[in-house]
């Protein structure tokens, strides 16, 4: 997703129109000036909450419009400000219950970007993805199990799902460091 849906509307100013949008990794979109706002209002030592649904803002992901407008004079502090935030926080590192809440908003963003011709992933990011779900495949078809199912039955699969989860994760990971290396400084 590369702008707002339709009729979406700040959490903030409640504005119609958002200016230079923004999308947190809680999905929700801001004005990019109101979320900078609501970050120096408070402690610029700790992450914003999301002033919606109270997660903590990891990660700012500026539109499509807001990245091709980066350079205008009215428009480019904004995005510097967006851009030092992530460079605070985005590496920081976070709990399990805030990864697994962020996964949606990994999720709709990397196969977005996957399916859009205009903005690819970066080759390595390919590779990464093409070498972890080839490796998953190859444990779940090879004869070789930690657990085989023959012996244990169904329980047997618990080791195919961890192999699963695990790529999944790796995938993730890799994401969102491509994300952070685009839009933090």
């Amino acid at each position: 997703m590369t702008a707002p849906p339709r009729g979406e509307r700040c959490a903030v100013c409640r504005g119609v129109d958002i200016s230079v949008p923004h999308q947190a990794n809680c999905s929700h979109w801001f004005c990019g000036h109101c979320i900078v706002g609501v970050w120096l209002h408070g402690s610029v030592l700790r992450p914003s909450d999301c002033p919606l649904c109270r997660r903590p803002i990891t990660l700012l992901v500026p539109s499509e419009v807001a990245s091709l407008l980066r350079d205008e004079p009215e428009i480019a502090p904004v995005v510097e400000r967006v851009e030092q935030y992530n460079g605070r926080f985005a590496g920081a590192p976070h709990s399990a219950i805030q990864w697994l809440l962020d996964q949606p908003f990994y999720i709709r963003r990397m196969l977005t970007e996957f399916r859009d011709t205009r903005r690819e992933p970066p080759l390595f990011f390919k590779i990464q993805v093409v070498l972890a779900v080839a490796l998953s495949l190859l444990y779940l078809v090879s004869p070789i199990d930690l657990l085989p199912e023959a012996v244990l039955g169904y329980r047997g699969l618990l080791d195919d799902i961890v192999v699963f989860i695990i790529a999944y994760a790796y995938i993730s990971a890799a994401y969102r460091a491509v994300l952070v290396a685009r839009h933090a400084t």
